[in-house]
């Protein structure tokens, strides 16, 4: 079995999960936070709807370096715009995953920071850390997010006090 084809259940599994976390975003509470160290909602939500971008990156160069200029994709300001970030960014990813050949994924990435060199690793272990994980990571935060502000939380890996079946 190609290593896309092992990678994308996953994948999908991860995305569906973060469409409906992000479906739950509050509108009139886009710009709460829980701490004056924390961002705020909508920073949260956009950069979950982004994220997905980074697959594309991961696919498409050898090596991104977080000091240079980059272009800034446009910010949603409401959730229908958060969510069609998502979906359009998430299927970008996807159809590159799908499209990668082992040997490609297999290929070292790397993080830079003004030049010097992060990390190094296999492009489909790039795809599992600083995309789905670190997706994960930020989607529980929401979540947080979300329990602070009475809003159900979705079932994700099981039930969720607010959702018994998933």
């Amino acid at each position: 079995m190609p290593l896309s084809e092992a990678l994308l259940p996953e994948f999908d599994q991860e995305m569906a999960h973060t469409r409906r976390t992000i479906e739950r975003v509050p509108e009139d509470r886009l710009g709460w936070k829980p701490h004056e160290k924390s961002p705020t909602m909508l920073w949260l939500a956009g950069h979950l709807a982004t994220l997905p971008l980074w697959g594309v990156v991961t696919i498409e160069k050898d090596s991104i370096d977080l000091a240079a200029p980059m272009p800034r994709p446009p910010e949603p300001g409401t959730r229908q715009e958060l969510l069609e970030a998502f979906d359009r960014n998430a299927a970008a990813a996807r159809a590159l995953i799908a499209g990668a050949t082992d040997e490609r994924l297999l290929q070292p990435w790397s993080l830079l920071m003004a030049g010097r060199t992060v990390f190094t690793l296999p492009r489909i272990a790039v795809l599992r850390t600083m995309v789905m994980n670190h997706l994960i990571h930020h989607r529980a935060q929401l979540c947080v997010y979300l329990r602070l502000n009475d809003v159900a939380v979705p079932a994700i890996y099981g039930p969720s006090a607010d959702e018994a079946a998933m």
